[in-house]
């Protein structure tokens, strides 16, 4: 939209543990062709070598960089995006993980896609384990590859699929799913910030991996903000990693559920319980460098 060209545009990059990701992460926000945001990596609790990471960056990076960390006590998504949320400026937050590689229209697709009253959920192209170290190990710059270079690839069983690489214009088709919170993640998620004051942010009752993306998504449907479908704009290169612990995952589950019974908006644990004396350690939001 026209009107959303002057606004800055808050990128909260969730990290632990994975210097060499973030670095990729990083390079690739660094070739953005919408220069008009601001980089928060919001980091789990990870060792100083990620600080180092940001250090670097922020020397080089033309646009704002900052870090806010919390100590680690097991996974606390939620709560950590929240620390992200509250050192942003900017009016959108676009939610990425930190191994996930934008594209260098990211920002721009993101900021053309925004509309009062509603959110924008982008997909992704998982690349395969040997490939992800191949990218890691060689900085190659997996989110510059073209179509005939991600099909070569595809044949070759790097990547799960290209479609996500694709730039579609759908128009009206873009809203069908406008009532779906079903597939919306963190990883490639984009909430105007009066959106996230308005459900108190991620609910930080959800410990251990999953769910808590789906839980904001639920709240903000029962706020009357809606879906907007990214995929065929947004699509981002989704680096390889292990498979998360879920050991949390039914207790999280039934979270979930109770949300999707009701008509809750607020979260339970939310941006307005954070203060600077939380469990966990205090935020450490600054300029990088």
């Amino acid at each position: 939209m026209a009107a959303m060209d002057a606004e800055l545009v808050s990128v909260i990059v969730t990290t632990y543990d994975r210097e060499d990701a973030l670095d990729a992460v990083l390079r690739a926000l660094d070739g953005q062709t919408d220069r008009n945001f601001e980089i928060i990596v919001a980091d789990d609790g990870s060792r100083p070598d990620t600080a180092g990471v940001i250090e670097k960056w922020a020397s080089r990076l033309a646009v704002p960089l900052k870090h806010v960390r919390h100590e680690h006590d097991g996974y606390r998504g939620g709560e950590i995006r929240n620390r992200g949320i509250r050192a942003s400026a900017g009016q959108s937050c676009i939610f990425l993980d930190g191994d996930c590689m934008p594209r260098a229209d990211f920002i721009a697709a993101h900021r053309a896609l925004a509309e009062p009253g509603w959110f924008v959920t982008g997909n992704r192209i998982l690349l395969s384990r040997q490939l992800t170290e191949a990218v890691l190990a060689q900085a190659l710059p997996a989110e510059r590859w073209d179509f005939a270079a991600l099909l070569g690839r595809r044949l070759r069983g790097g990547v799960n699929r290209l479609l996500p690489a694709l730039r579609l214009p759908l128009g009206p088709l873009r809203k069908l799913r406008r009532g779906s919170w079903i597939n919306a993640q963190t990883c490639n998620l984009a909430v105007a910030r009066r959106d996230l004051d308005r459900v108190d942010g991620f609910d930080a009752s959800y410990t251990g991996w999953g769910l808590e993306d789906s839980d904001l998504v639920v709240r903000l449907l029962h706020a009357g903000v809606r879906r907007k479908d990214g995929r065929f704009a947004t699509g981002v290169m989704h680096l390889w990693h292990a498979p998360n612990d879920r050991s949390h995952l039914p207790a999280n589950r039934a979270r979930l559920e109770e949300v999707m019974r009701g008509t809750r908006v607020v979260a339970l644990r939310g941006l307005s319980t954070l203060g600077d004396d939380a469990p966990g350690g205090a935020d450490r939001a600054r300029r990088a460098g």
